[in-house]
């Protein structure tokens, strides 16, 4: 399964120009292949992995929380805790599965696509339920959140760091490809040009 391709071209134009670094100029050798270097994230890959069997233990803490105290709840917030509930299960499911497909395979699009659902969705719903003290929050409750923001944050700045170093190497690997392209079919000088048609030029004159 694959992101759809119009979203992965509007993922991929994002990434390109928020994570593109204006300052970085690309091997410093023609020689040097931006293809040899992997840019994949080990810290990242571990926070994932961790996420991942930590998540159903922060979603079975919460929903067991949600019972015990949902008779006590306000119809406004019981209403609130079951959509952030249905929202946040969906959204890890997606962004984890974005993640490890990012960052191992080293696909733009989907990792910019976790990045986005970590930062703008699920980071904001877990500092909703952590610091929301109308949700009446358990002391289980604040010690999983807790844990799940430091996931989020860290995995936040992890896939920031990726995303610019896979970037920078599309850019890299695409000004490789023209300066081969040019070493193939070269320009020819400007002054070589001026020369061969002064060279034509006066072989049109013939002798005087």
């Amino acid at each position: 399964m694959s992101l759809p391709e119009p979203l992965r071209r509007q993922l991929g134009s994002f990434s390109r120009t928020v994570f593109t670094d204006s300052h970085h100029n690309g091997p410093q050798y023609p020689g040097d292949r931006a293809d040899n270097e992997i840019v994949s994230s080990l810290p990242l890959q571990m926070s994932l992995y961790f996420n991942v069997y930590f998540f159903p233990f922060w979603w079975l803490s919460t929903v067991v929380m949600l019972h015990l105290k949902y008779p006590v709840l306000s119809d406004y917030y019981k209403f609130i805790l079951v959509t952030i509930m249905i929202l946040a299960s969906l959204i890890e499911v997606i962004r984890l599965y974005l993640g490890y497909m990012g960052n191992l395979q080293e696909k733009v699009p989907e990792l910019a696509g976790f990045w986005l659902l970590s930062l703008l969705l699920q980071l904001p719903i877990i500092l909703f339920l952590l610091f929301n003290e109308g949700l009446k929050i358990q002391p289980l409750e604040r010690a999983v959140h807790i844990v799940f923001a430091l996931f989020l944050t860290f995995q936040v700045i992890a896939a920031f760091v990726t995303l610019k170093r896979m970037v920078n190497k599309l850019a890299t690997r695409f000004r490789l490809n023209e300066f081969d392209r040019l070493e193939e079919h070269p320009v020819p000088d400007f002054y070589s040009l001026g020369k061969e048609e002064r060279v034509v030029s006066m072989a049109g004159r013939g002798p005087s």
